[in-house]
């Protein structure tokens, strides 16, 4: 009777960690999704938005970028220009994990004052 019930209580547990480790999975799958559908742009949209337009227009144009992954686009990049706020994304259209391009929107004074592309090192 004993043995029986050491052997419920340790399918127990066991069941107990597996429900936390695929809810643990499922969680960290859809932060990932999250972050991608807030820095993917499609490089049809980079090539039309033009330096020179007002910040509003072209942030209408663009996802939030507001991720984890912010930190890690800036790296590798070139120079932030002065008196500039920036936002970075990736390019929707990289098919090799590892080869991503970032496009880089600098704004100044409410206008797009650049745009870059770059490959993230």
């Amino acid at each position: 009777m004993a043995a029986r019930k050491g052997c419920l209580i340790g399918a127990g547990v066991a069941l107990v960690v597996g429900i936390g480790l695929i809810a643990a999975v499922v969680f960290g799958f859809s932060k990932v999704l999250d972050a991608a559908d807030k820095t993917m742009v499609d490089p049809s949209v980079y090539e039309a938005v033009q330096v020179g337009r007002p910040e509003a227009e072209v942030r209408g144009k663009l996802p939030s970028g507001e991720t984890f992954l912010k930190s890690a686009l800036k790296e590798g990049g070139p120079a932030q220009p002065e008196g500039t706020q920036c936002s970075w994304f990736m390019s929707s259209a990289d098919s090799k994990v590892g080869e991503e391009t970032v496009f880089r929107f600098c704004y100044r004074n409410g206008t797009l004052a650049e745009k870059v592309q770059y490959r993230m090192q």
